[in-house]
């Protein structure tokens, strides 16, 4: 997660961490990468924390949704159900702000 926390500060860092704990971890900045404080990394965490984790939510999500591509087809009338359960879905990532709340999402039952 630190290194996702150097990228949000300079997209273009090139950095090699040694260690997983930002109070006591190594960085050795590259070709040129101007030094980012640790101070602010450590602001940066938190933010980097909740786009992995919504990251996480919109994978799962995206192979829940390709799972029923199939009802979408031009050949298949889609029932009322699995409409409800798509849109679902989709609408799964709607006004989650904290980390908090994506970790609490559940996610909709597919329809037999």
């Amino acid at each position: 997660m630190i290194l996702e926390a150097v990228l949000l500060i300079n997209p273009d860092a090139k950095v090699c961490i040694y260690g997983s704990d930002i109070e006591t971890c190594t960085f050795n900045w590259l070709n040129g990468t101007a030094e980012i404080s640790r101070e602010d990394i450590k602001a940066k965490l938190s933010e980097a924390e909740f786009n992995m984790t919504l990251n996480k939510l919109r994978r799962k999500r995206n192979i829940l949704l390709e799972d029923t591509d199939f009802y979408a087809l031009s050949d298949v009338t889609m029932a009322d159900n699995m409409k409800t359960y798509r849109q679902a879905l989709r609408d799964i990532t709607n006004g989650l702000t904290t980390t908090a709340e994506v970790k609490a999402v559940t996610f909709p039952t597919k329809p037999t």
